[in-house]
């Protein structure tokens, strides 16, 4: 996909299409009074005949109107003017961009400039960019006649000159971010026997070559040399042997603390000899989306030069039952020392977690943040719209959910009290690695909080985020968009 930006007369550009909004009332855009003028009044035409009202998401396709030089235009809802933002923008180009005929390979239109409440065009052309590339995102990880690629292949923004700079800084920040979801995307959807913990490795050491990182990709000895006892009680059941990686991006001052991303990478969940049902388990190949958007986000800020430090931590393993497999009722002991009691293997995540918590101190983090498709019980409490949030700082907490609206890619604070932490009690060890099916996303939340005392932390339960079941089933690259914008933003405070 090219982006590009011009300050022509919008008649005078030919591209298949020209896009345009309109209000609801028929109430029309700059653009699209300019388009109606010159072709004497079409688009009024096609509104009073009641083919379209201007309801966000509806569009109406006009073909080679009387002094445009674009093949199309096509109309397309913008809701309440009253009403636009951010989010109405993106939903109104998601819309438009779903309903282009196939022939359309260029597209133009002025969504760039159109007035939001609190939004500059930096932040509307990141988002038109990032729109785009979900948009025309396309699984074909292992299937012999590949899917033929979506035509649209150019996108224009139509600006004026003084705003070209913004824009121009919008649309290289939106396809990085789009990029970053994109590699989430194929990593998240590769099958469990490709994406295996070493082909993360992998994975990760192409982008540290790609973009300048410094990597590490640990095997099991150096891994056992660590003493992550709760991660390798994880592992212990599977022939595939697990990685711990870890990524540096290193372009700010040598003494700016670094953000810590800690991604959940089980490739493969079977809940271990706490065995799922069998039904749906093929989705477990999402439980490494954690990981996924860690990969993801250093994609983007690869891209980006982001002046800042930002470490990146995976521990990958996958979760099989075997001879070898943990039991309910073993004792494992962590990293930082604590023991835990193993009540339920399926809930594994968080016991790879910790150990990587606890590696991350060595780092002296500004902040750690953690992202992990960790339990149902976040779906239950929250559905699939917001990430659930947990942190053990107010000020983090804000400036994460503060990213997640700016970037539409929402989360919500769930708390993090102490008289929770009494429901992973055990007679047996420091801790049990459940509290019960009360509060399941806060005690999960809970036990990660004893890893992770001497720092300021994050962590984001994508469980009902990461990915999308039924016909549309796949990885979302949520919440990569998420974390950019963070990290973006604590880049421009830094500078």
């Amino acid at each position: 996909m090219e982006f590009s930006i011009k300050s022509t007369a919008p008649e005078k550009l030919r591209s298949d299409c020209l896009l345009v909004g309109v209000y609801e009332g028929r109430k029309l855009t700059d653009l699209a009074k300019s388009v109606d003028e010159i072709s004497g009044k079409a688009i009024t035409l096609a509104l009073k005949s009641g083919d379209m009202e201007g309801k966000s998401g509806s569009t109406l396709l006009l073909r080679q109107l009387s002094g445009i030089a674009a093949s199309r235009v096509l109309l397309v809802g913008l809701g309440k003017a009253e009403d636009s933002n951010l989010r109405t923008l993106r939903n109104a180009f998601r819309a438009a961009l779903r309903a282009l005929p196939p022939g359309v390979v260029s597209l133009a239109t002025d969504f760039a400039g159109l007035p939001l409440k609190k939004t500059d065009s930096h932040a509307k052309a990141a988002a038109l960019a990032e729109v785009a590339l979900d948009a025309g995102y396309q699984v074909n990880a292992v299937k012999e006649k590949k899917a033929e690629p979506k035509p649209l292949q150019q996108i224009t923004l139509l600006v004026n000159k003084d705003a070209a700079d913004a824009v121009n800084a919008g649309l290289l920040q939106g396809q990085s971010v789009g990029n970053g979801v994109t590699l989430a995307k194929d990593l998240g959807n590769l099958p469990p026997n490709i994406c295996t913990p070493s082909y993360l490795g992998k994975q990760a050491e192409k982008l540290a070559k790609d973009y300048g990182f410094k990597v590490e990709v640990l095997e099991e000895a150096e891994i056992e040399k660590l003493k992550m006892g709760s991660f390798l009680g994880v592992t212990r059941g599977s022939d595939e042997p697990p990685r711990f990686i870890v990524l540096q991006h290193l372009k700010g001052k040598k003494s700016q603390k670094p953000v810590v991303l800690v991604g959940k990478g089980i490739t493969f969940d079977t809940g271990g000899i706490s065995l799922k049902p069998g039904a749906d388990m093929d989705e477990m190949k999402y439980d490494m989306c954690g990981a996924a958007s860690v990969l993801g986000v250093f994609k983007a800020i690869g891209e980006l030069d982001l002046p800042l430090n930002v470490v990146g931590l995976i521990p990958t393993c996958e979760n099989m039952p075997s001879g070898r497999a943990t039991k309910p009722g073993d004792v494992l002991t962590s990293m930082s020392g604590l023991t835990i009691e193993v009540l339920n293997t399926d809930a594994e995540g968080r016991l790879i977690l910790c150990d990587a918590l606890t590696y991350a101190e060595r780092f002296e983090p500004s902040a750690v943040i953690d992202i992990a498709t960790l339990t149902g019980a976040c779906v239950i409490a929250l559905g699939h719209h917001p990430s659930g949030l947990f942190a053990n700082n107010d000020s983090l907490a804000r400036k994460l959910l503060d990213a997640g609206e700016k970037a539409s890619d929402r989360a919500w604070q769930m708390p993090l009290w102490d008289e929770y932490q009494g429901q992973l009690d055990s007679n047996f060890a420091d801790m049990g690695n459940i509290g019960g099916r009360a509060g399941g996303s806060i005690t999960a939340a809970c036990f990660l909080s004893r890893f992770a005392k001497k720092y300021d932390w994050a962590h984001l339960d994508i469980a009902g985020t990461a990915w999308k079941s039924g016909k549309e089933k796949g990885a979302t690259g949520r919440p990569v968009p998420l974390l950019v914008t963070y990290l973006v933003q604590q880049a421009q405070e830094k500078a």
